[in-house]
């Protein structure tokens, strides 16, 4: 994308500055709370909002609320991305600032995730009367089995597997099948879930949903159910998703809609609040995916969650990924 050069003075002046350096730096390795900036930082939020905020303006972050809580993350579709990402690039990782901020940044991470950790440890033995009490799983399962369709499935892969519920649903349908947690806990139940199925061809392993080690295009069927709300960067997760995808293979992720159950990331660990369409399928596009469907399942009651299921394709021409954008631009037009 090309931009004129007064465009290029004022992405170089937002970013100019030590401050605003650093948030970039943080935002380009995942999305962080205003409150999360404010600790690895050690400024004030007054301070931390203003520096976000002009950095907003000049189009070079993204400011989302999400409940209670305001996520900030490096603007997908940035004039001044490409700029941004080279003068990251020229910082030396032994930088004492940069090594600072990263340290910060690390306790944070290590912090979130001992808390759902320590979650899941507790709650992994009622896990499916937990998800239960948001929305009729039966109801969901029946979706996510038509949405994907009969298969057979070569090779399947269970990102964030949890209980095994994934592996033990699509199990008799799929070759071979690999589950993923790193939850100790959770894959102990699933392990016991596949066994007690007779599903010898699924395999369950310790594992991270950012990093899977796995080869590309490994999988005709890719699931990740109920897993991105947890996450510090579910768009890199659905990146991972999507690579393992093979050519004229599945990707199906479901999760919540947005809502405003603040209690779910009180008690229950929940870091993002739901996910709308656009943020999803953004993310599947630019993976190198085209969308398939997008279906709700709204609750019973006014209280409940909308369940939404997302499908995505790699197609076996990657021209057609380009025709799709291009057929999306000219109908937004």
């Amino acid at each position: 994308m090309k931009v004129s050069s007064e465009q290029v003075v004022d992405l170089l002046r937002a970013a100019g500055e030590s401050t605003r350096l650093r948030v970039l730096a943080l935002l380009a390795t995942e999305e962080l709370s205003v409150l999360e900036l404010c600790r690895i930082l050690d400024q004030s939020q007054p301070r931390v909002s203003r520096h976000l905020k002009l950095l907003a303006e000049a189009g070079l972050v993204e400011r989302f609320p999400d409940g209670a809580w305001v996520f900030y993350r490096l603007a997908l579709k940035s004039a001044g991305r490409a700029v941004i990402e080279h003068a990251l690039d020229l910082i030396d990782s032994q930088d004492p600032v940069a090594r600072s901020d990263a340290e910060r940044l690390a306790l944070v991470r290590a912090e979130r995730t001992a808390g759902a950790q320590a979650y899941f440890a507790r709650n992994a033995a009622r896990w499916n009367e937990i998800r239960s009490l948001y929305v009729d799983e039966a109801e969901v399962e029946a979706a996510i089995l038509q949405a994907a369709g009969e298969g057979p499935f070569d090779e399947m892969v269970d990102l964030g597997a949890g209980a095994g519920r994934m592996l033990t649903l699509f199990g008799r349908r799929a070759g071979a099948a690999l589950g993923l947690d790193l939850s100790q806990q959770m894959l102990n139940i699933a392990r016991d879930e596949v066994a007690k199925a007779g599903l010898v061809q699924c395999e369950l392993r310790h594992g991270d949903i950012f990093a899977t080690g796995l080869p590309g295009g490994c999988a005709d069927l890719v699931t990740v159910h109920q897993v991105l709300h947890y996450l510090g960067d579910p768009a890199a997760a659905v990146a991972e998703a999507a690579r393992l995808v093979a050519g004229g293979g599945l990707l199906l992720i479901a999760d919540f809609a947005p809502h405003d159950h603040e209690f779910l990331r009180e008690s229950h660990q929940h870091r993002r609040l739901g996910f709308a369409d656009a943020e999803i399928i953004a993310w599947i596009e630019t993976a190198g995916l085209v969308l398939d469907a997008s279906i709700a399942l709204p609750p019973a009651s006014d209280e409940g969650l909308t369940v939404k299921i997302w499908t995505a394709r790699r197609p076996h021409d990657p021209t057609a990924v380009q025709n799709a954008a291009k057929t999306a631009e000219r109908s937004a037009a």
